[in-house]
């Protein structure tokens, strides 16, 4: 009996450590050494050296002079630990009228058209990007809450706005805590004193 077990407790040990030390710990030290802002979760820090977010999960920005995201069904606001879709089906009332309740607050804030991201939540609820035509529908919005010029609000728009993977995979996108921090700061700089 014992010259059955004793290869077997060998074989579990051999791969508990190959497979759950030794290849973890080398798939990790090969990230940190390649690839260390991906492998620590993408964050971005103010310029203070605060962390303030994710560049690879959304928040919540209700302000008019803020970019304001994509509707979120994880949870209250982009709740990172309820992350999921609505389940709900596109003949479901509870989805159409949270859909007509958006797009009624949209239309009251400006006529021009209405992109489909700025009404529907992203399947995993917490996408921190918004389309170009979601951004420029809202930069009017900011311009005026700030008191900036409304070029300014584009121009930090662009400079945030990622164009396809390798050129030809998916769509444009526009990060929404990026651009909200480059807001921050330009507001930040016009209210210093000239000297």
């Amino acid at each position: 009996m014992l010259s059955h077990l004793r290869p077997a407790l060998v074989s579990m040990v051999l791969f508990t450590l190959l497979l759950g030390l030794a290849y973890p710990l080398g798939v990790t030290g090969l990230a940190q050494a390649l690839l260390p802002g991906q492998a620590n979760g993408s964050l971005i820090r103010a310029d203070d050296g605060r962390v303030v977010g994710s560049a690879l999960v959304g928040q919540a920005f209700s302000g008019p002079g803020y970019l304001h995201p994509r509707p979120s069904a994880a949870g209250d606001g982009y709740d990172a630990s309820a992350s999921s879709g609505s389940n709900l089906g596109p003949m479901d009332s509870r989805l159409t009228g949270r859909i007509a309740e958006t797009a009624a607050g949209l239309r009251a804030e400006s006529p021009a058209a209405i992109p489909g991201d700025a009404i529907t939540a992203s399947a995993s609820g917490l996408d921190p990007h918004i389309s170009p035509a979601n951004a420029e529908r809202q930069a009017p919005r900011i311009a005026a809450a700030r008191g900036l010029p409304l070029a300014q609000v584009r121009a930090a728009i662009a400079r945030e706005t990622d164009g396809p993977l390798l050129g030809f995979i998916g769509r444009p996108t526009v990060n929404v805590l990026r651009v909200n921090l480059a807001l921050d700061a330009e507001a930040a700089r016009a209210q210093r004193p000239a000297r």
